[in-house]
C-alpha cells in the first residue's frame, strides 16, 4: 500500500523551505544520504521502486555518492559485497520493499555466510499499512532475521540517523557481518533535525578485541614445545588485516602452512612455508599435514566440513590445538580446542609475535628439521598434476596460463562455484590477500560478475578476471548491461565444459555416472551475447591459443572481454575427499576409484 496522496502532501508541508532558519531539518530520505556521506560511501548499488522513490530522489541531488544502477537486486548485493572483500570497507545497497528485498536475500546470505560487513538499506511499506498485506509488502526483519548480523525496522524518522550509525558500527566491528536497515515509505518523507552520532555505544553489543594474555603465554609455551607443528588459517586472517602478522609469525617458527579457500593469500603461494590449499580439494601434502601435526595454530578458520572432512576421523589423532577467532561462537563448534583465544586477530598474534621475540626459548629445530622432511616426502606426490593435451583445452591450462601473464601485476580473480572455482583455487598463485574474491559458505553461483564489477569500480586500475563456467555465469548475465552502462571492463574467464561441471563429478563418482540434469545441451552464443551487450567476445577452442587469447584480453584495457574457453568436459577436480570420509582418505586421480 503506498501513502496517500493526503499523507504526502501533509509530510511535504512539513519540510522547511531551502532559506529557512531550520536548514539542517531534513526528510528521512536525505537523512539516509548525509549519513552514508558522514560514512564516507563512495558507491552505493541498487534499484529502484516505490518504497525508496524519496531516497532516489535524494541521491539525485547529491553528487558524493555514486549509484549504480544493476539489473537485478541480488546483483546489487553481491557488487557492493565485492567491493567490501577487496577493501575491506563496508559495502552499501539499496533495495526496495518486497521482491526487491526478497531478490537481494541471496546476496545477503552469501555475505553473512563469509563474515562480509555490508548495510543493506531496504524499503518498506508506509507504517500504517505494516501487516496488511499492502502492495510489495514483507516481513523484510522476519525473512532475513537468520541471514544477517543485524537487522532494523525504522519507524521513527528521529531515530534514523542513530540506527545508521549503529548499522556501520556492528557491520564492520566483531566478527564482520551484513545489516539490514528497512525504511518505511512515510519514514523517508517525514522530517527530523540532522545530527549524526560520533560515536555509538550498546550495552548489548561490546566484542573482544584483545585477547587472553594467560591463554596468549600457554600458546606461546606450547608453540615452542611442538614436534609437528603445523599453522591453519581462514578467512578471518583477511578480514582482519592480519596477514603481515602471520607471515612474520610464520618466517620467525619457520612452520609449515596452509589456507583455507577464503584464506587464500594470506600466505605468499610462492612461499616455501606454504603447502597449499587444504580440505575437500587440498593438496595431498596440506591434508596430512593437518592429520598428523602434533600442535595446530587455527587463526581465523572455524573446522567447516570442508575442511577436516569427517570429525571423528579428524579426532582420531591427538593433537593440541590453539585457536585464536573474534567470535567465540566459532571455537570448539565443531572441534574441541585446548587454548582457546577470543580476540582480534592482528592483536593476538602481535602479541604472540611479542612474547615469543622477548624470551630466549626457540622451536626444536631437529624435530621441526624431520617434520618438514616427512611433509617433502608428502609433496613428492605431486598431487596438482594433471595430463596436458595439444587437442582439447584443459581448465587447469587456462587459469595457470592466466597466473604466468598475470603473476607480476596486481590482479583481482573472482569466480562462481564449481569446478572452476576450485582449478583457480589451485592453480592461480596469489601472492597477497583481498586478491581472491569468492563464495565461500554459502557456496553461490553468479557472483562472480557482480563480485568483478564492484572490485574493478573500487580498483580501476587493476586487471580484474572472473573465472566462471556457462553454468554459474548465466545467473547473472544480464550485469553485462551494468558494465557497459558504468564502464567496467572486467575479464571473464569461462571454462565452458557444457556441464555443471562439479554436479556432474559428483554424479560420475557417486551416482552411477547417471548424470541427471547437469548436462547444458541449450546454451547461448557467448561471443555474440557479449558482443550484444557492446563488449568483446572470443571463442578458443585449441591448446594453442590459450595465451593469445588472454593475451589480448589484457591487452584490450578499457573492454569487458568475455573469453568462452571450450574445455574438456570429462576433466575432474583432483584431489578429493568425498563426503563422510577423512580427510586423509583422498581421491588423487581416476586411478584412485
Amino acid at each position: 500500500m503506498d501513502m496517500s496522496a493526503a499523507e504526502v502532501k501533509r509530510a511535504a508541508s512539513a519540510q522547511p523551505q531551502a532559506n529557512s532558519a531550520s536548514a539542517d531539518v531534513i526528510n528521512g530520505a536525505e537523512i539516509i544520504v548525509r549519513c552514508l556521506q558522514a560514512e564516507g560511501v563512495k558507491y552505493l548499488w541498487g534499484y529502484p521502486g516505490g518504497a525508496v522513490l524519496y531516497i532516489y530522489d535524494a541521491l539525485y541531488k547529491q553528487q558524493g555518492i555514486e549509484h549504480v544502477l544493476v539489473r537485478h537486486e541480488q546483483a546489487a548485493v553481491h557488487a557492493a559485497d565485492g567491493y567490501a572483500r577487496a577493501t575491506g570497507e563496508v559495502g552499501v545497497a539499496l533495495v526496495t520493499s518486497g521482491p526487491g528485498v526478497t531478490n537481494a536475500v541471496t546476496g545477503i546470505a552469501t555475505a553473512y555466510m563469509d563474515s562480509i560487513p555490508m548495510v543493506i538499506i531496504t524499503g518498506q511499506v508506509p507504517t500504517p499499512a505494516i501487516g496488511l498485506d499492502a502492495f510489495q509488502e514483507c516481513d523484510t526483519v522476519g525473512i532475513t532475521r537468520p541471514v544477517v548480523k543485524h537487522n532494523f525496522l525504522v519507524k521513527d524518522v528521529r531515530e534514523l540517523a542513530p540506527t545508521i550509525k549503529k548499522a556501520f558500527h556492528i557491520a564492520r566491528s566483531g566478527r564482520p557481518g551484513p545489516v539490514v536497515v528497512d525504511v518505511p515509505k512515510d519514514v523517508s518523507v517525514k522530517t527530523a533535525a540532522f545530527a549524526y552520532p560520533e560515536r555509538i555505544e550498546m550495552r548489548s553489543y561490546n566484542p573482544v578485541r584483545k585477547g587472553h594474555g594467560g591463554q596468549i603465554r600457554k600458546a606461546v609455551q606450547l608453540l615452542l614445545q611442538a614436534k609437528r607443528p603445523y599453522i591453519y588459517t581462514g578467512g578471518g586472517v583477511v578480514l582482519g588485516n592480519a596477514a603481515a602478522e602471520l607471515r612474520e609469525l610464520a618466517d620467525w617458527l619457520g612452520f609449515p602452512c596452509t589456507n583455507t579457500l577464503m584464506g587464500l593469500g594470506s600466505i605468499a603461494s610462492s612461499d616455501p612455508k606454504f603447502l597449499g590449499m587444504l580440505g575437500m580439494h587440498g593438496t595431498y601434502e596440506a591434508n596430512m599435514t593437518m592429520q598428523h601435526c602434533d600442535v595446530l595454530l587455527a587463526v581465523g578458520a572455524r573446522f567447516d566440513d570442508r575442511v577436516i572432512g569427517n570429525p571423528k576421523h579428524f579426532a582420531s589423532v591427538e593433537r593440541k590445538i590453539i585457536h585464536i577467532d573474534i567470535d567465540p561462537s566459532s571455537i570448539s563448534k565443531r572441534v574441541r580446542v585446548d587454548i582457546p583465544i577470543v580476540g582480534d586477530v592482528k592483536d593476538v598474534l602481535r602479541e604472540l609475535i611479542d612474547q615469543m621475540k622477548e624470551g630466549s626459548a626457540k622451536p626444536d629445530s631437529i624435530a621441526l628439521a624431520a617434520w618438514w622432511s616427512q611433509i617433502n616426502e608428502w609433496r613428492r606426490r605431486e598431487c596438482l598434476s594433471y595430463r596436458r593435451s595439444t587437442e582439447v583445452v584443459k581448465p587447469q591450462q587456462v587459469v595457470e596460463t592466466l597466473w604466468q601473464l598475470t603473476r607480476d601485476s596486481d590482479a583481482y580473480i573472482t569466480s562462481d562455484v564449481g569446478q572452476h572455482q576450485m582449478w583457480a583455487a589451485q592453480f592461480y598463485g596469489f601472492k597477497e590477500p583481498r586478491r581472491w574474491i569468492n563464495s565461500g559458505g554459502l557456496g553461490t553461483m553468479g557472483v562472480g560478475l557482480p563480485y568483478a564489477m564492484g572490485i574493478k569500480l573500487a580498483k580501476p586500475q587493476a586487471d580484474v578476471f572472473c573465472i566462471t563456467g556457462e553454468g554459474s555465469i548465466q545467473m547473472c548475465i544480464q550485469e553485462l548491461s551494468t558494465c557497459a552502462q558504468y564502464k567496467t571492463p572486467v575479464k571473464i574467464v569461462s571454462l565452458n565444459n557444457r556441464y555443471l561441471g562439479m554436479v556432474r563429478q559428483w554424479q560420475e563418482l557417486d551416482y552411477g555416472k547417471r548424470y541427471s540434469h547437469t548436462y547444458m545441451d541449450a546454451l547461448p552464443d557467448f561471443v555474440k551475447l557479449a558482443e550484444a551487450y557492446g563488449h568483446v567476445g572470443l571463442l578458443i577452442e585449441k591448446p594453442a591459443d590459450v595465451e593469445p587469447a588472454l593475451r589480448e584480453a589484457i591487452r584490450l584495457k578499457d573492454r569487458t572481454v568475455f573469453l568462452d574457453f571450450r574445455t574438456d568436459p570429462t576433466e575432474n577436480v583432483w584431489p578429493m575427499v568425498q563426503a563422510g570420509k577423512g580427510i586423509t582418505e583422498m581421491l588423487l586421480g581416476s586411478e584412485d576409484l
